[in-house]
């Protein structure tokens, strides 16, 4: 399955479906819910609770990625790390928000 996300204001987003319901997670929704609405007055709230999720995750990769080199200076393990992380998965979707917001459109999936 995957996750549309559309807006008046911008292109369509199209997002796997693990991504899309960590980003609905996030951010308060139901991803169970095939159809959802973030409203305009929703939206500051909702690039808040991103924006603060991804710095968690960034600080917690760093943390997991320093005692990986320690366990990695022993065995090389390609492959075994996410390269895409939270931070960088938003990015597109908070743009969304963001452009969205600045024209007073409702985001919905």
């Amino acid at each position: 399955m995957l996750y549309k996300f559309k807006s008046r204001a911008t292109a369509d987003l199209i997002m796997l479906e693990a991504n899309g319901r960590q980003l609905l997670e996030i951010i308060g929704k139901s991803p169970d819910e095939l159809h959802g609405i973030l409203t305009v007055e929703q939206i500051p709230a909702a690039i808040a609770a991103l924006e603060a999720a991804a710095a968690q995750d960034a600080e917690r990769r760093a943390a997991q990625a320093q005692s990986e080199d320690e366990e990695l200076q022993e065995e090389a393990k390609p492959g075994s790390r996410d390269t895409v992380g939270l931070s960088q998965r938003i990015v597109p979707f908070v743009e969304m928000l963001r452009r969205s917001a600045a024209h007073d459109k409702e985001v919905v999936w």
